[in-house]
């Protein structure tokens, strides 16, 4: 007989909670990042809670600096918890506990076999060609049998018959044979759970009505209805959650994402790419969701459009370009004096963030990072005599310095220094000499900043000030 699951119907009474529950084996990645979110907006837009789990139970891979990348990033990100967060290994004697109960009613039992006999038993099954899998020895003997203090494990006692239909809410109906599934151990021989146990006994306990993670995770909801459905048999109020598993990320080329690709940690995107957490929110929750050709969706219309209908079925694929691209619009609608203290920090000590925040209208036009920003940003700071880069020097070469000392002398003149008033003069000056603005241009850009490439000169010229515009452009036209 088949058995149904995850029918949304079930769900229309209960307020919605959602959770992102990483391992903190390492920091917070792309796809992670991407699961907390669809988790935060489908809560958020349904107006339910979204709580947060750390699974530590890996106490050999688990880390402090891990945790804390991963709390960071998601506050970075602006993804906030209805609830402080719960650490999975404080909760070992619970998880124990419901074993012990699906144990006396029935519904798992003591295994007493030896590691030696479990491997003799793979070793014979790949021999066979058969899968892997427990075959189930201790489901129906008596314990009573295994020698008097031998160590055992429990294992859950799982349906041997019919198949269980889940209807996901991203993959559509899935369907498996309840003898796909061997009876797999919930309680190790050291007392402790596994992680089969762990996630079921605390979604419940959290009171977590929809599952939402990546589709790797697919094959675990079928091992992990059993016991739902075994502790909802023994003491009732154990529904099944809604189901929705995410495809995973692809790199730009299709292959599974790695390094290579931007699966990095939340904190590189910032530290490293220069990347603000709106650009990424954004990018992220078009990264296998859609609302037509939108490419912009601010924070607060995506928890108003977000459901789980826009999520694709097929990976989406991570690319670089698109982010920087997103991030520069970001960048040209960010408060001038936020960016400002930003990259300050990027500079260092020699910034000042008040001609920051006066120069950020024009030098976050074209850039796409926040190191674009800074390193447009760097002849504003640059110290006497002025580093050239080797195509800027060459600016200066020929009569170029000999036009210099004219545009000194007729800036020198020029007592109002707005870029209008400037760019009148320095016009005037280029059809006294017979020459296009740009031959003007060209050798003041170098002079004035050390490189080919700034802001308008004009602007350069206000940013900079009088004194010091007019001391770089004397020194270049020595």
């Amino acid at each position: 007989m088949a058995s149904e699951s995850s029918s949304p119907a079930a769900s229309k009474a209960r307020e919605v909670v959602t959770r992102f529950a990483p391992s903190p084996t390492g920091y917070l990645h792309i796809g992670g990042a991407r699961t907390a979110l669809f988790n935060w907006l489908y809560a958020r837009h349904h107006g339910g809670r979204t709580l947060l789990r750390i699974e530590d139970t890996d106490a050999k891979r688990s880390t402090q600096d891990a945790i804390d990348a991963i709390i960071e990033g998601l506050a970075w990100l602006g993804l906030d918890y209805d609830a402080p967060p719960v650490f999975q290994s404080d909760r070992a004697e619970r998880h124990a506990e419901v074993a012990w109960q699906l144990l006396n009613a029935g519904h798992a039992y003591k295994c007493f076999a030896t590691a030696e006999e479990l491997e003799a038993m793979r070793a014979e099954q790949r021999a066979n060609k058969k899968p892997l899998r427990y075959d189930g020895r201790w489901r129906d003997r008596d314990p009573a049998e295994a020698p008097e203090g031998a160590p055992f494990t429990i294992r859950l006692k799982t349906p041997t018959e019919g198949e269980v239909t889940i209807h996901d809410q991203v993959q559509g109906a899935v369907t498996v044979k309840n003898e796909e599934i061997d009876d797999y151990i919930i309680l190790r021989a050291d007392g402790t759970p596994t992680y089969m146990l762990a996630v079921v006994v605390d979604d419940h306990d959290m009171g977590v009505t929809h599952v939402i993670r990546g589709d790797d995770h697919l094959n675990n909801a079928f091992r992990q209805l059993p016991i739902i459905r075994a502790m909802n048999e023994i003491e009732g109020g154990w529904p099944d959650p809604v189901y929705a598993h995410i495809p995973l990320i692809h790199g730009s080329d299709g292959a599974k994402l790695s390094k290579r690709h931007g699966a990095l940690g939340v904190e590189a995107y910032r530290d490293e790419f220069g990347i603000l957490p709106e650009a990424l929110f954004n990018y992220l929750l078009r990264l296998g969701w859609g609302h037509g050709d939108r490419e912009e969706i601010t924070r607060e219309e995506a928890t108003q459009l977000f459901d789980l209908a826009g999520v694709g079925k097929s990976p989406s694929r991570f690319d670089m370009k698109k982010l920087e691209n997103l991030n520069g619009h970001y960048l040209r609608e960010a408060d001038d004096a936020r960016l400002a203290a930003l990259v300050a920090a990027r500079i260092g000590e020699a910034a000042d963030v008040d001609l920051l925040t006066r120069a950020m209208p024009v030098l976050k036009v074209r850039a796409k990072n926040l190191d674009e920003v800074a390193d447009g940003a760097g002849f504003l700071f640059a110290k006497h005599p002025l580093e050239m880069t080797e195509k800027a020097a060459s600016l200066l070469e020929g009569d170029a310095r000999s036009i210099l000392r004219k545009i000194h002398g007729a800036l020198q003149a020029e007592n109002d220094w707005t870029s209008e008033a400037l760019e009148a003069t320095t016009k005037s000056l280029a059809e006294e000499l017979g020459l296009g603005l740009g031959k003007l241009a060209q050798p003041m850009r170098a002079a004035l900043t050390g490189t080919t490439t700034s802001p308008g000169i004009f602007d350069v010229l206000v940013l900079l000030g009088r004194d010091e515009a007019l001391a770089r452009l004397d020194a270049q036209a020595a």
